[in-house]
């Protein structure tokens, strides 16, 4: 039986948020550092069905025999980020209504470190990345037991991990909803059976299941442009899309799947009220490579929108613009100890032309200044990178600027926009690496 009788989202959460504080151990579901809309439904949806559900026999990548089915253990989705950056991510709002959820029923990385003061109390479940790094990897990296993600396997998450799923596709989402689909629907049936029924779902069951629907399939067409991004969509993200709309459809009529994912996207692209600085921490990872830190932001908008918010309210000086934009792109590469630096922005042009793009900016202080140039040779075939020029900073040219005129930096355009940040990032970590 599972630990607590089937519930909405909304008093799951709830239920999940109180026992941080009342139960031990605990069991985490923690998506990754940038706790961007993938990672924020794939730890949500994985928690809830493992804490609610039985879950069969895991279809993984494990080489060892697979486990015996496991019965229902509560699962605590955690978000990734202080609970003030949650307001730098407008799309989570309209996911949050679809859900029927708020974001105070989540818990945030803030919360958990201010109640939890023991490691060996914690198991955790990684979900859209497969390594926990920085000070949450030196504390708990030895209790993690499970993972599910789409980025590169980096082999930190042993091989013989009770869950063990790492595989390319569009969206984690796709891989978590293909993960728990089994139990999900062993248990709906099973409780609609246990109330003298035929096996269907009641309707308000059927609403509840509707909005976990709703919130998985929304990262999963925001990451795959709603099953339209070259190069990016495989059969578990078609799979998954169509196992939640077959939810979504059985309580609600008149669904439009195109409206949906236009509503999200819309919500995403609106950062405008956004500072310079919370743009590039908005959907930003990092790490270390042979000592040098690496950073990178992804943004919805082109290099010249950043670069115009660089420039707000910065005083009339001598330098020019490029140099204010280096400079203030040095100034956050400083904060966060960075010796090289990659701004990824991926958007889409105007509503008549309805084009898809992506841009790349690179800056490296005198330290990484090898490996951008190993990178540029390296990565400019498989990425398509073409110089870009950005008007707002005189013209940019996608050129590298010897070491006494400030940093390396060079801005392309990128021609193969199926690579996101699960290509660029080993480039560059490669690069890096020499």
């Amino acid at each position: 039986m599972p630990p607590f009788p089937r519930l909405s989202l909304r008093a799951f959460l709830s239920h999940a948020k109180t026992s941080l504080h009342t139960s031990r151990p605990l069991t985490l579901v923690m998506g990754n550092e940038s706790a961007d809309l993938d990672s924020l439904t794939s730890a949500v949806l994985y928690a809830y069905v493992r804490s609610l559900f039985s879950l069969p026999t895991p279809k993984n990548n494990n080489p060892r025999p697979a486990p015996p089915p496991r019965p229902p253990q509560l699962h605590i989705p955690l978000l990734a980020i202080p609970r003030a950056d949650i307001a730098l991510r407008p799309e989570f709002q309209p996911v949050f209504r679809h859900a029927g959820i708020q974001a105070e029923e989540l818990v945030t990385l803030d919360e958990f470190l201010d109640v939890v003061d023991d490691e060996e109390d914690t198991e955790w479940v990684l979900v859209d990345h497969n390594a926990l790094k920085g000070a949450l990897g030196e504390r708990f990296a030895h209790r993690v037991r499970g993972v599910v993600d789409h980025h590169e396997d980096e082999g930190v998450v042993p091989t013989d991990a009770e869950m063990r799923v790492v595989e390319k596709c569009g969206s984690c989402t796709s891989l978590v909803v293909r993960t728990v689909r089994d139990g999900w629907e062993e248990a709906a049936a099973a409780a609609q059976e246990e109330k003298g029924g035929d096996g269907a779902l009641d309707e308000d069951a059927k609403a509840q299941d509707a909005q976990v629907a709703k919130m998985a399939l929304a990262s999963i067409l925001i990451d795959t442009a709603n099953l339209t991004a070259e190069g990016k969509v495989e059969r578990a993200d078609r799979d998954a899309v169509a196992f939640l709309e077959a939810k979504i459809t059985s309580s609600l009529k008149g669904w439009d799947r195109g409206a949906f994912y236009r509503e999200i996207e819309a919500a995403k692209a609106d950062i405008g009220g956004l500072g310079f600085r919370d743009i590039l921490r908005k959907d930003y990872k990092q790490w270390t490579e042979t000592g040098l830190g690496l950073g990178i932001s992804s943004v919805v908008k082109p290099v010249e929108f950043v670069a115009r918010k660089a420039l707000e309210g910065m005083a009339n000086g001598e330098d020019d613009a490029e140099t204010q934009f280096v400079t203030r792109v040095g100034d956050f590469m400083a904060e966060r100890n960075l010796t090289v630096f990659a701004l990824m922005t991926a958007f889409t042009t105007s509503p008549d032309e309805g084009h898809f793009r992506r841009e790349l900016y690179v800056q490296a202080f005198s330290a990484g200044h090898a490996a951008a140039n190993r990178f540029a040779e390296e990565a400019t075939a498989e990425l398509g990178l073409e110089d870009l020029a950005v008007e707002v900073l005189e013209g940019m040219p996608g050129a590298m600027r010897p070491e006494s005129e400030g940093p390396w930096r060079k801005v392309w355009r990128q021609r193969e926009v199926g690579k996101s940040r699960k290509r660029v990032a080993p480039l560059l970590r490669r690069a890096m690496a020499g």
